[in-house]
C-alpha cells in the first residue's frame, strides 16, 4: 500500500505508539484524522511536532456513539477512509481479587468492542471501494503474563476475532495485526499505581511505528516489531519467561 495521498484515521494518537505513528505518517503526503479522548487544548500541544496538516477529533471511543461521530467527522473532512489504524486502548496491571463489572467492561469496551465496531463501520462505508484496517495488538494476545490477565484476555480476543474474520472478508479488504513487545511509553504508569514494571525485552515507540508503516506498505497480515518474540513461543522458554515475570509481579505487590 502506498501511504502517500491516502485518507487515514489514527486513534489513540496523542501519546505512546499512537503519537509515534502520527510523526511517521506526517512524513507522507496524507489526509489524516487523529483521534484521542484527551482535552482539545492538551491534544493540540502534544501533537504540535511537525508542520503536517491534519484534523483532530476528541472522543471516548469506548462508546459507540463517539465512534459514530468520529466516522461522520472523518468522512466530512476526507470523503472516505483508505486506512484505519486502531491504536486506542487501556491497560491494567493488577491482581484480580474482587468483583467489579464496570472495571471489566471498560477495558473490553475500549480494547475489543471499539475495534470490532470500527471495522463494521468501515464495512458500512468503504466495503465496495476496499480499505486497509490495521490493529495495534500485543504479544500478550499470544502469551499472557502475571498481572496482565485481564489486559491479555482483551488482546487475545481481538487476535482470535481477526483470525476468523480473515477467512470471511472480501479480497479488496486488507487486515494487518501488529504485535509489539513491551514498549517504552506511559503505558506502564497508566496501568497501575505504583507504575507497573516494564517486562524484558522492551523497545521504543518509534521502532514500533516504523515497523507498522513498513508492514502496512508491504500489506503484511502480521507485523512483529521485535523478532525476539517468536522465541518466547517455544514451550520451555515461554514457561521460564512467565515464571520470571511472576516473581517480579510478587515483588510489585509487596510495594503496594
Amino acid at each position: 500500500m502506498n501511504i502517500n495521498k491516502k485518507r487515514i484515521v489514527l486513534t489513540g494518537a496523542a501519546s505512546g505508539i499512537g503519537n509515534a505513528l502520527f510523526k511517521q505518517l506526517s512524513l507522507y503526503n496524507t489526509n489524516l484524522v487523529c483521534a484521542d479522548m484527551i482535552k482539545e487544548d492538551l491534544w493540540k500541544n502534544k501533537i504540535k511536532t511537525t508542520n503536517h496538516k491534519f484534523s483532530s477529533f476528541q472522543g471516548d471511543l469506548s462508546k459507540p456513539e463517539e465512534i459514530d461521530k468520529l466516522f461522520n467527522f472523518a468522512l466530512e473532512k476526507m470523503g472516505g477512509i483508505d486506512l484505519f489504524i486502531a491504536n486506542a486502548g487501556i491497560p491494567y496491571y493488577e491482581k484480580i481479587s474482587r468483583s467489579d463489572w464496570k472495571h471489566i467492561s471498560k477495558i473490553y469496551e475500549t480494547n475489543v468492542f471499539s475495534v470490532i465496531y470500527s471495522l463494521e463501520k468501515m464495512m458500512e462505508y468503504m466495503e465496495e471501494k476496499g480499505f486497509h484496517f490495521a490493529v495495534i495488538g500485543s504479544v500478550m494476545g499470544k502469551i499472557s503474563l502475571p498481572g496482565y490477565a485481564l489486559y491479555s484476555s482483551t488482546k487475545a480476543a481481538i487476535d482470535r476475532f481477526f483470525e476468523g474474520y480473515s477467512f470471511e472478508m472480501d479480497k479488496n479488504i486488507q487486515i494487518s495485526m501488529i504485535y509489539p513487545i513491551a514498549t517504552k511509553t506511559n503505558f506502564f504508569s497508566k496501568a497501575s499505581h505504583p507504575p507497573a514494571p516494564i517486562p524484558w525485552p522492551s523497545q521504543t515507540a518509534n521502532k514500533v511505528a516504523r515497523a507498522v508503516i513498513k508492514g502496512i506498505e508491504k500489506k503484511k497480515k502480521s507485523i512483529y516489531p521485535c523478532r525476539f518474540f517468536k522465541l518466547t513461543q517455544l514451550p520451555f522458554i515461554k514457561s521460564r519467561y512467565q515464571y520470571k515475570e511472576k516473581k517480579i509481579f510478587k515483588k510489585w505487590l509487596e510495594k503496594k
